[in-house]
C-alpha cells in the first residue's frame, strides 16, 4: 500500500538546522492553510459565491541522507535505517510542538542533516481544519447547491489508516519513506474521535494514562485530584473533567468549560502537569472493543506509558477477593485485533513497567518479599470477548486457561497491552480479583459493594505511584528497543 501522494511543486521547502525554527515554520504553514480554508468556509456560509474547488495542504517535514553511518546501537528512535528520502505530513504542530522538537532534534544530531519543511501534497479535509466552535451543518449541501466534496476536501480513508505503524505500507519511486508512525489525516481523525468519546480535547491528555473498567475508580481519582489541586506542593497545575471543565490549582471553582448533560461513552479526567507530564484516567467501560477503540486514538498522542487498573476473575483457589494480579503474559481471546496483530504474536512484559508496579505495590501496601506474595501474584492474564463465559460448556475454556497457566481473566487487559505493543507505547496491567467463578464465588451486589469500598482506594494509589515512578525515568529508557521492529520510522 502506498502511503503518500505524488509530489506537488516543492519550491516552498526550506531547510533548518534548528528544530525550534523548523517547528515554527510548521506552525506557520498550518495556520496559513487552515486559516484560509476556514475563511473560505465562513464566507460561503455568509452567502459568498462558490468559486470552484477550495484546497488547503498539510505541512510536511523531509529528511534526506546518503550515509549508512553507524549510530549508537542503544538508541531506540531518532534515526533512519538507511540512506534515502523520508517524510511525514504534520497536523496540529502547536499541540505536538515539544514532541516534534525532540524528534527532529534527534535526527539533526544523529545524522548531521537539515530538516526540510514545506507544504505537502496531502489536502486537509474541511472537517479537520475548522476550529472547535465551527461545525459543518447538515444543510450545508443545500446552501452550496452541490455535494460538499465538490467544493472542499473531505476525510479520505485511503490515506487514513495504520499502514505505517502496522508495517504494511509500500514504498514507491520518488515518494519519501515514512518518518513518523502516523500520517496527518490519521492523527486528525483520532484527535476528533477523542473529543467525541471522552468529552475532553486532545490537548488536555497527559503522557501517563490509566485505564479502568469501573466508575468507582473514576470517583476515587476525582477525589484524589481535588486534594492535589488544594496542595501547593503537588506539582499539578490543573484538573480537567468532561466538557473541558478546567479547575486550576489553588482554585475551588472551574475557570472554563461546561459539564455535558450526560457523560460520554468513555469519560476522561486529566490531572495536569507542565509539559503534559501528569496523569490521564479513562473509564473505558466493559469489553475489548472499547479497549481497542480508545487506545487506537490515544496512541497518536505518543504517551509515555499506559496501564490497566481493573477487576478480574481469579482462576486459582489460592487467590482471595482483593488480591492483586500483575500480568507478565497474556492469552488473547478478545479477537478485536486479529486483523492488525495476529494472536500468535507474543506480547512481552516490559521490565521498566513491571518493576515500577511491583515497587508501587510494596510501598502502598507496606509488604515486601515473601509477605508481598500473600496479596499479589504475577502470572498470565487471559482476556475474553464473552462476559458470560461461565454459562457455556467450561471444558474448552477451562482447559485452555489451565494450559496457559492463567491466573486471572478479564475483558480488556490483553487488548490494551497488545495495542501498546502494536503502537510502541509502554504498557502494563495490575488487576484486582473481584470474583472467583470457578470456585463458587460469583460477583453479587452486596459482596461487590463491600469489596469496592475496601480495595478501590488502595488499588488506585498503587497505579498513581507507579506512574510517578515511570515519570521519573528518562523517556529514552521507557521507549526502549523492545517495541521496535525491523524497519522502524525515526519518530518515537
Amino acid at each position: 500500500m502506498i502511503i503518500s501522494e505524488p509530489d506537488r511543486a516543492q519550491s516552498d521547502f526550506q531547510s533548518f538546522s534548528d528544530p525550534d525554527r523548523a517547528v515554527d515554520r510548521l506552525v506557520e504553514i498550518y495556520r496559513e492553510e487552515t486559516g484560509r480554508l476556514t475563511d473560505e468556509f465562513r464566507a460561503i456560509l455568509n452567502g459568498a459565491h462558490v468559486r470552484g474547488r477550495i484546497h488547503a495542504y498539510y505541512p510536511e517535514v523531509r529528511v534526506e541522507t546518503d550515509s549508512y553511518a553507524r549510530l549508537d546501537s542503544r538508541l531506540a528512535y531518532g534515526f533512519v535505517h538507511a540512506p534515502g528520502l523520508y517524510g511525514a505530513t504534520i497536523t496540529r504542530p502547536d499541540l505536538f510542538r515539544k514532541y516534534l522538537i525532540e524528534q527532529l532534534g534527534l535526527i539533526i544530531r544523529n545524522h548531521a542533516v537539515p530538516i526540510n519543511v514545506g507544504r505537502s501534497a496531502t489536502p486537509i479535509p474541511l472537517h479537520f481544519a475548522l476550529p472547535a466552535d465551527v461545525e459543518v451543518s447538515v444543510d450545508l449541501t443545500e446552501r452550496l447547491g452541490r455535494p460538499l466534496r465538490d467544493v472542499f476536501d473531505v476525510p479520505d480513508l485511503a490515506i487514513t489508516d495504520d499502514a505505517i505503524v502496522n508495517g504494511v505500507y509500500g514504498s514507491a519511486p520518488g515518494v519519501p519513506d515514512p518518518l513518523a508512525p502516523f500520517t496527518a489525516p490519521r492523527i486528525d481523525y483520532s484527535l476528533h474521535r477523542l473529543q467525541h468519546y471522552t468529552a475532553t480535547a486532545a490537548e488536555h491528555f497527559q503522557n501517563f494514562v490509566l485505564f479502568t473498567n469501573y466508575q468507582f475508580y473514576m470517583d476515587e481519582f476525582i477525589a484524589y485530584a481535588r486534594t492535589q489541586m488544594a496542595d501547593p506542593a503537588s506539582g499539578y497545575t490543573a484538573f480537567v473533567e468532561p466538557g473541558n471543565v478546567v479547575t486550576l490549582a489553588g482554585e475551588t471553582q472551574a475557570s472554563s468549560g461546561a459539564a455535558p448533560n450526560r457523560l460520554p461513552q468513555m469519560p476522561a479526567y486529566h490531572l495536569v502537569r507542565p509539559d503534559n507530564g501528569g496523569i490521564t484516567m479513562v473509564n473505558i467501560g466493559v469489553g475489548p472493543s472499547n479497549a481497542k477503540t480508545i487506545t487506537d486514538h490515544i496512541a497518536v498522542l505518543r504517551p509515555h506509558a499506559w496501564l490497566m487498573l481493573g477487576h478480574c476473575a481469579g482462576l486459582r483457589n489460592s487467590q482471595k477477593l482483593g488480591d492483586y494480579v500483575l500480568a507478565h503474559a497474556y492469552v488473547r481471546e478478545d479477537h478485536v485485533l486479529d486483523a492488525d496483530l495476529p494472536a500468535w504474536v507474543p506480547i512481552p512484559a516490559l521490565s521498566e513497567i513491571q518493576v515500577a508496579m511491583e515497587e508501587a505495590v510494596e510501598e502502598v501496601t507496606g509488604l515486601t518479599g515473601w509477605e508481598l506474595k500473600s496479596v499479589m501474584r504475577t502470572g498470565t492474564v487471559a482476556t475474553i470477548d464473552n462476559r458470560n463465559w461461565e454459562l457455556r460448556d467450561q471444558s474448552g475454556p477451562v482447559y485452555r486457561l489451565s494450559q496457559s497457566r492463567a491466573i486471572a481473566l478479564d475483558m480488556e487487559s490483553a487488548t490494551i497491552a497488545a495495542n501498546g505493543y502494536r503502537f510502541r507505547v509502554p504498557y502494563g496491567t495490575l488487576l484486582c480479583v473481584s470474583d472467583k467463578p470457578l470456585h463458587g464465588e460469583l460477583k453479587l451486589p452486596g459482596m461487590a459493594t463491600n469489596f469496592y469500598r475496601r480495595q478501590v482506594s488502595q488499588h488506585l494509589a498503587i497505579g498513581i505511584r507507579a506512574m510517578e515512578k515511570l515519570r521519573a525515568m528518562p523517556s529514552e529508557k521507557l521507549h526502549s528497543r523492545k517495541l521496535r521492529s525491523f524497519d522502524e520510522v525515526a519518530f518515537q
